[in-house]
């Protein structure tokens, strides 16, 4: 399937945001290899034994973009936020639901660089939900860059222009959320 054109991509999400459910329906197809190895990216930071598969994922975060109402997507960058952040409810409440039945097992996710650092620790997955969500008390930026960058897998440059401000503004949240973040979760984290 060739690759498609940037304006067809933005014309299906124009008209999602217009009201237009049919607009989701072929949009996903052409996004989904992208939304897949997002999905794949998150997967390969959970448990081994972990019971969501890639495509599982995928399909429960359209199930949750079709019903979702009021969607005002601008862009590529938007529409993954959106996805992005879909996922991390889904993931969260997967690990809620595996801790309930586990009482105390945890369920972890390595944290590292956007940017593909090596160095690679293992963090609470509900923890780490917990944590940006006091962050997003004091700083809801630093905890939107957050799960841009960590979760949605967007560059500094893609941030800096969905959230409108300067790409030294994203790294400069990015540097304090991550102090942040290692100071709640008990260090080490981020590095």
């Amino acid at each position: 399937m060739p690759k498609p054109e940037a304006g067809e991509v933005t014309r299906l999400l124009q008209s999602w945001s217009g009201g237009e459910k049919e607009a989701l329906n072929e949009l996903v197809p052409i996004v989904q290899k992208e939304l897949r190895a997002l999905a794949a990216v998150y997967l390969r930071r959970e448990r081994r034994d972990h019971t969501l598969q890639p495509t599982a994922l995928v399909h429960e975060a359209y199930l949750r973009l079709v019903y979702q109402t009021q969607v005002q997507c601008r862009n590529r960058a938007q529409f993954f936020a959106i996805a992005a952040n879909l996922m991390r409810q889904i993931l969260v409440d997967h690990a809620r639901q595996h801790l309930a039945a586990k009482r105390g097992g945890g369920n972890k996710v390595a944290l590292e660089e956007a940017s593909g650092v090596a160095h690679r620790q293992e963090v609470d997955f509900v923890a780490l939900d917990e944590a940006l969500g006091k962050l997003a008390l004091v700083d809801p930026r630093q905890s939107q860059v957050v799960e841009l960058r960590f979760f949605g897998g967007l560059t500094e440059n893609e941030i800096a222009d969905l959230l409108d401000v300067s790409p030294i503004t994203i790294k400069r949240d990015w540097r304090m959320a991550r102090a942040v973040l290692h100071h709640q979760l008990g260090g080490g984290v981020l590095e």
